[in-house]
């Protein structure tokens, strides 16, 4: 019988971000592979519920909360994996914010450091944790969800689309020096998915509008269409991939419709 090389059984996998949209669609996709799924986000009901699911369903999942904007917590999510199951064979970044939507010259110091600790020192230190772990046990494998917006800035998200450049930058830094340790790190760039943490987009009619009608496909995303990309990335099935940023936008930038 051919192998399976979306087979992720036996495989411990920390999805951050993971009570909602694309986070949770992952942490389910994953799971059914038969990853035990750790499901982290910042408020343990959330987490509980997504991993409540998996269970229901007959895979195995744990909530762990985190809030990766918080080093403490990202240095005691570490320890208690280490504790309870002695090694992580996948990260997915998945976790971040965007507490701001509006003219980039408006902006403030408080929307700007929060979108920074999260999105640029959160995925960053999560990915020095995990990635110690990983280098202990012989290797790994690490997601970051970045956006489109690291290519092109989103309007009125001038912020948050900085930190995904950052992002993008981030992911082919540690593939770079971490491929010697066996340790692969690619990126998803997600184009325009509805979720509720999009929901400043979707809740703008115009804006929503004119967003769509520039993709070729005519349509947004559901987050269950992200998650197909995160299983290629952390199955054998990319074995041989790494310091790649993987856009799914319907095509809107490959055509030219930013």
């Amino acid at each position: 019988m051919a192998k399976n090389i979306f087979d992720l059984s036996e495989k411990i996998v920390l999805v951050t971000g993971a009570s909602r949209g694309i986070g949770e669609a992952t942490a389910k996709l994953l799971a059914e592979q038969g990853a035990h799924v750790l499901v982290s986000s910042r408020k343990v009901e959330g987490c509980q519920a997504v991993a409540d699911a998996i269970v229901d369903a007959g895979g195995r999942a744990d909530a762990l909360p985190c809030h990766i904007g918080n080093m403490e917590d990202i240095q005691k999510l570490i320890a208690t994996i280490r504790e309870r199951f002695g090694r992580l064979d996948i990260l997915v970044n998945n976790a971040a914010t965007n507490p701001y939507f509006g003219h980039i010259l408006d902006t403030d110091l408080a929307a700007f450091e929060k979108t920074v600790e999260v999105n640029i020192r959160g995925y960053f230190f999560m990915s020095v944790e995990a990635g110690k772990l990983m280098r202990e046990q012989g290797g790994g494998v690490i997601v970051n969800t970045a956006s489109v917006n690291a290519l092109q800035p989103g309007v009125g998200q001038g912020i948050y689309s900085i930190t995904k450049a950052a992002v993008v930058n981030m992911t082919k830094a540690f593939a770079k020096e971490c491929a010697q340790f066996n340790i692969r790190v690619n990126a998803l760039l997600p184009g325009l998915t509805k979720t509720k943490f999009a929901g400043a987009l979707f809740s703008h009619e115009e804006i929503y509008k004119t967003a769509v009608g520039h993709i070729p496909m005519h349509r947004h995303a559901e987050p269950e269409e992200m998650a197909g990309t995160v299983l290629y990335l952390v199955s054998d099935a990319s074995s041989y991939t790494t310091g790649e940023c993987v856009v799914v936008d319907g095509g809107l930038t490959s055509c030219g419709g930013i």
